[in-house]
């Protein structure tokens, strides 16, 4: 008759090991590549997120940036724009004042070339014209050359013209009323005799 078998035999070596033995058994390689695969996997979903979170940001300040840039560009054009239509606007109301009150300069040149007896008088117009002379200079104010000048019809107006033998042609021969300028723009054309050449 066959002994009989036991319980304990009738099972494998492996369920014959106590279960904390098993694990010990087991290679740890095994058991940790199956953790750190699932570690791999969340860490790449974090990393992954994170990069999405970082890309949007970063596109948000970017468009952020380009908004500012381009308000601030807005902003300094409309800066210059405006400073070059004030200082436009100045020009042009300095230059009509001083428009308006060269007729009274014509009428004090006019007085001074008038012989007078009273020389008080004189005096008093000629300290008066002297006065206005230094405003006007004051203010950029230059008067146009004419006599002995070629003439130029950006400055000067001809209203007649005489045959001059000794003169070279277009040449302007006298003035009439003075011309003037303002920061090199014409206030007032010099009204001039021209010579028409021999």
């Amino acid at each position: 008759m066959s002994p009989k078998k036991t319980s304990n035999q009738e099972k494998t070596p492996q369920e014959n090991t106590p279960l904390d033995k098993r694990d010990e058994d087991t290679p740890k390689d095994t058991r940790q590549g199956a953790v750190d695969g699932q570690c791999d996997t969340a860490d790449v979903e974090i990393v992954d997120e994170a990069a999405a979170a970082d890309e949007a940001e970063g596109s948000a300040v970017e468009a952020e940036r380009e908004k500012y840039l381009r308000l601030y560009a807005e902003y300094e054009n409309f800066r210059r724009r405006s400073r070059a239509e004030r200082e436009t606007l100045r020009d042009e109301t300095r230059a009509e004042v001083i428009a308006r009150l060269l007729p009274v300069y014509d009428n004090l040149a006019r007085a001074l070339e008038t012989p007078c007896s009273d020389e008080a008088f004189l005096k008093g117009v000629e300290l008066t014209a002297a006065q206005l002379d230094e405003i006007l200079k004051s203010l950029g104010v230059e008067p146009i050359p004419a006599a002995g000048e070629k003439f130029d019809p950006e400055r000067h107006n001809a209203v007649s013209s005489i045959a001059a033998e000794d003169v070279p042609e277009n040449t302007v021969i006298s003035e009439f009323q003075r011309g003037f300028m303002l920061s090199g723009r014409v206030i007032r054309h010099a009204v001039v005799q021209v010579s028409a050449g021999g």
